[in-house]
């Protein structure tokens, strides 16, 4: 099992709507693709960043599954969000395995 996991630094002042768009559009969207079996959105304690720091994690089985959401989807899923949240926002993206 692996792990895609985004994080993002969201300004104060589109923090609620960012939240809002995220769990009603964003990540249903992600899911939609089929790449990935789960997933969870944490918010990240004790930043000491200004804003408010959430990480989602996408759960996926094979390297192949990442692989083609990378290709296929997340370019204009990425453009969506820096669309509508364009200066708001600062993200970096890692791949986790799980050690059982």
């Amino acid at each position: 099992m692996f792990i895609y996991n985004v994080t993002v630094n969201i300004s104060d002042d589109v923090h609620t709507e960012w939240v809002n768009w995220m769990k009603e559009i964003h990540i249903p969207e992600v899911m939609k693709t089929g790449c990935f079996v789960d997933s969870q959105m944490v918010k990240v304690l004790y930043v000491e960043d200004e804003g408010h720091t959430y990480s989602m994690q996408y759960k996926f089985l094979a390297m192949v599954d990442i692989e083609r959401y990378q290709k296929e989807h997340a370019p204009a899923l990425q453009a969506d969000h820096t669309k509508k949240f364009k200066d708001k926002y600062t993200a970096f993206r890692t791949l986790l395995q799980v050690i059982d």
